[in-house]
This record gives structure tokens, sequence and C-alpha cells, in this order.
């Protein structure tokens, strides 16, 4: 008959067992590499230009390290349920992901419960994106001096479409609105495709996206006013930047690979290695290429202290363009 004092020890050997495999297999990882797959979560949807550019990107890394790292998507909330999950998970070195710079912004709305500054490790920080304001070819506007203008004889009644309230391209669009001394009509949409048929629909004057719009760009269907990189993209060379044209506003959201908090320094070493390699990859510049992607690489401590820096950043912007309250409504 078992006592309940024999199964009591049972139970206790059990998760002995369990710590002493948990802590051999991360010796294992730290001296000689990963034993097994390595998950990698990302927070988008399959098929997108975040996802495309994470899968090469876990390819060379995984060549690297000598395992195999399976992708696997966690999307929704603007990114933050795979961030959440990321957070959440053991930390191992056996599951990393992808770390939107954004997580700066919803962990002080609210949306992310965790903190950047403390519940994740960084890896590295990778490529950025190349965002813009485009209009229909048919729009009155044929430059961003024009839309500016306009926004400014019709205060609040110029619209744009974006992505979703508190993202990257409202956030970017109301920065803007702010050095130029305008005020627009924001449209919110549930992603940067159904934004982009508003604006090709001819439901909204104009387009806040990131690189969705440069097929149609070159297709003759949109114009494109101004790009918001440090640096004109290759691919629309003649097309000014906000700095170009005298507004200080540079959005790029650099996004960056990363594991939760508590990971073995040499454990870290070897991801940091691995991931730093596949940055420099020409696989991984073939798809940076392609999407418009700037390469923005930096090794895992000064992608934290950027994280920190942008923290400080964001909490002032959410005061200033009164995010909180636009959650809200």
């Amino acid at each position: 008959m078992t006592t309940p004092r024999s199964v009591q020890r049972r139970h206790v050997l059990g998760a002995l067992g369990a710590t002493t495999l948990a802590a051999a297999s991360g010796r294992l990882f730290a001296q000689s590499g990963p034993e097994r797959p390595i998950t990698f979560i990302c927070p988008w949807p399959a098929g997108g230009t975040a996802d495309q550019s994470m899968r090469a990107l876990c390819t060379v890394a995984g060549r690297v390290l000598g395992q195999s790292i399976a992708v696997e998507n966690k999307a929704g909330a603007s990114g933050m349920i795979g961030a959440k999950a990321l957070a959440s998970a053991r930390p191992d070195g056996y599951t990393i992901g992808q770390i939107p710079i954004s997580v700066t912004r919803f962990s002080q709305l609210g949306t992310l419960q965790a903190d950047p500054r403390k519940d994740f490790t960084y890896i590295a920080r990778t490529s950025g994106q190349t965002f813009g304001i485009a209009v229909p070819a048919n729009s009155p506007y044929k430059t961003l001096q024009e839309f500016v203008a306009a926004a400014k004889a019709k205060p609040g009644q110029v619209t744009y479409a974006h992505a979703g309230v508190g993202g990257a391209t409202h956030v970017g669009m109301e920065e803007f609105a702010g050095a130029a001394g305008i005020q627009l009509n924001h449209v919110p949409y549930k992603g940067g495709a159904e934004a982009l048929q508003g604006v090709l629909g001819g439901h909204v004057d104009a387009l806040a996206d990131s690189s969705s719009w440069a097929p149609h760009v070159e297709a003759g269907k949109l114009r494109l006013l101004a790009t918001w990189g440090e640096q004109r993209t290759p691919r629309f060379k003649d097309v000014p930047t906000l700095k170009d044209l005298g507004y200080n506003v540079v959005v790029d959201a650099p996004n960056g690979i990363g594991a939760p908090k508590g990971v073995d320094p040499a454990i870290l070493a070897k991801l940091r290695d691995a991931f730093r390699q596949a940055v420099a990859s020409p696989e991984f510049k073939a798809v940076t290429d392609k999407i418009d992607a700037p390469v923005m690489y930096l090794d895992g401590p000064d992608y934290e202290k950027y994280v920190n820096t942008v923290y400080q950043k964001e909490a002032v912007l959410i005061d200033k363009l009164k995010l909180r309250e636009l959650m809200k409504s």
C-alpha cells in the first residue's frame, strides 16, 4: 500500500530529477550547443515581411548552432501576444523570439503584461522598416508640402489610414503632424493590408504604413510623398525623407531577437554569435533588400541599452499624444 509520505517522496524525487535534467541540458547547450531544436516565436502572421526576415535569420542561425530553429507564429494584439509568450517561457535557451520595439510603448499602455526593461534577455537587434506617406495617384497632393498646406487650410479634415491606435504608423504620423504644426484626422484599420485598401479604394486621403505601398507606387497607383528613415531608401531614392524636408522625425521601428529573462550567460553567448552571423549573411540581405528593411544590427548589450532609451522616449510620446485616452475611445 502506498503511503502519503512515499507519494510525496516520489514527487520530490521526480521534481529533483527534472531539475537535474534541465541543468544538465543547460550545461550541454552552454558547452557544445543545443541538443534539440529551438522554438522561435514570431509575433506576426506567417508570410508577412517580419515572418520572412525572421525565417531567413533562423535558417542561418540554426546552421551555425548545428540545430534547427522552428518558427512558431503567435500573432495578435499588434505583436504583443507573441511578446508575452516569449517573456513567460522557460529561460533555457530553447525558446527565443522576435521582440518588436513597440513593446516599449504597449507595456506602458497596459496592452503587454511584461516590462521590456526587466522581462527579456536581448540577443540582437536585426533590421528596421521603411515607413512612408503615400496618396492615390489622382490625389491633388503632388508633394508633402502640398499635403501640409492643405492640412493647415483645413484643420482636422485631411484623413490618413493607419494600422491601429498606438502602433508605429499612428504614432509616427502624429509625431510628424506635431512637427509640421498640423492637425490630421486619423482613421484606424485592423492592419496595414486593410489600411492600404482603404486608400486604394479612395475612402481615405493618405496612407501611413511600412512598405505595403511599394508595389503600388511602382505600378503607378499610389504616389509616395516621403519616407521616415534616417536616409532615403535605395528603391525610391528620389523620394525625400521627413528630415530632408525639415521635420526632425525618424521612425524605423527596428526589430530584434530575444529570450526570456535569466538565460545562462554561456548559452546567451552562443545565441548572440549565431544571430550576429545570421544578420551578416547573404540570405538575410536578400530578404531585407526585397522588403526594403534596412539592416540595423546591434549586439545584445547595446540592443538592451537602445530598448531602455526608446522606453523613456515612448513615455514622453504617450503623454504628448494622449495615447491612453485614444486607446480607450
